[in-house]
């Protein structure tokens, strides 16, 4: 019997289950991740507002696994042995023929100051703190940004922190404290979401000026305070900081001989294979994939990926060459509470279509669909 273990109960690692699954009724599944659960992230845009709470994003998978007959190990993984044929954990080692690492990745809080600032994809607890400091707020400065990995261009994750903005901005005009508030939008970068997409810049940044949002582009960050914001282009006041750092590989890649990128990530090819290595596949924000520097990090590639991982982890046992491969495809609506901007980007072209209700109403929808596999 196939033996193949997962690593991470996050969109890659539960396609992956879907997809073994329906290639192999029979293949043992084990799945290593801290907790039976999903938490679905794009919905923790709606927290802060009250629209979304524990019950909307956080899944428990017990159901899942067990129609999906996974063993399921509650543990951290701390390394690999055996070129990658036993994964270490605290609480034992545990053997496969084929793995799938989806295990995530890791934000990099080496900026002077970080403790300042909220990370809000770091999970509920991190939307909810956000949604508790407005609530407590008379009035003041808000600033929001995210920068990248200067080694590892596709590793970030900037248009949750778009979606923060906007969102804020809706929430305070229903309360009727907009005016007591200055939002401020800060990034290294000076065209802000250009992986989107040139008319999504435009589009973007559009709507800020449309909200009255200050924006601070183009300068290197230096450090935050209690207070304030500095980059080497100046400082700005603020109450309240919400920052997405870079993303990098999980610590526990130092404890394995897996190729690196330069940028920390496991070093994949078109297959999702980890490069040199004998039947280890990696899937989502774990891995650096050969693409476009626009390529996303977000769910709907990491599902992709995950499903060519595990079509080529059961061809390899049935001892066939891996050949399947990810369409590269960047679609998201950016949100703002009440409507949504539609921006989609593959190799052919880029599309984006200007905020509207019903945009808002299907990424809603969505996500409802999305999870009913899950519940």
């Amino acid at each position: 019997m196939k033996k193949i273990t997962i690593i991470g109960s996050g969109f890659a690692g539960l396609t992956a289950v879907k997809t073994l699954r329906k290639k192999d009724k029979n293949c043992e599944i084990t799945l290593i991740s801290p907790k039976a659960e999903l938490v679905y992230m794009p919905s923790l845009i709606w927290v802060p507002s009250g629209a979304a709470s524990k019950t909307d994003i956080v899944i428990p998978l017990d159901n899942f696994f067990k129609r999906m007959n996974v063993v399921h190990i509650v543990s951290e993984v701390t390394g690999l042995e055996d070129k990658g044929r036993s994964v270490v954990t605290p609480i034992g080692i545990y053997k496969n023929d084929a793995l799938i690492i989806a295990s995530g990745g890791r934000f990099i809080k080496k900026l002077p100051g970080i403790e300042h600032a909220i990370t809000p994809c770091e999970g509920l607890e991190a939307a909810e703190a956000i949604r508790d400091r407005v609530k407590a707020m008379d009035g003041g400065d808000v600033a929001i940004g995210f920068s990248g990995n200067p080694k590892e261009p596709s590793a970030m994750r900037g248009g949750p922190m778009f979606e923060f903005l906007f969102g804020l901005d809706t929430q305070l005009r229903a309360e009727g404290r907009r005016d007591k508030f200055n939002l401020t939008f800060f990034t290294p970068a000076e065209k802000p979401g250009a992986r989107l997409g040139k008319k999504a810049v435009k589009g973007l940044l559009d709507e800020m000026k449309k909200r009255n949002i200050t924006t601070h582009l183009g300068h290197k960050m230096k450090k935050f305070e209690a207070d304030k914001v500095i980059t080497e282009g100046g400082e700005f006041a603020a109450d309240l900081i919400l920052f997405m750092p870079g993303m990098t590989g999980n610590t526990w890649f130092d404890n394995t001989d897996l190729a690196r990128s330069e940028g920390g990530l496991l070093k994949a090819n078109k297959f999702c294979e980890v490069e040199g290595a004998d039947k280890v596949f990696v899937a989502g924000d774990s891995g650096s994939f050969p693409g476009p520097e626009w390529m996303p990090k977000q769910a709907h590639m990491a599902d992709l990926q995950a499903e060519a991982a595990a079509k080529n982890a059961i061809d390899m046992l049935d001892e066939k060459a891996s050949s399947h491969t990810f369409k590269i495809e960047l679609i998201c609506i950016v949100d703002s509470n009440n409507k949504g901007m539609y921006v989609s980007r593959t190799l052919k072209g880029e599309l984006m279509l200007p905020n509207c209700r019903l945009m808002h109403l299907a990424k809603k929808v969505f996500g409802w669909w999305y999870l009913r596999q899950y519940r």
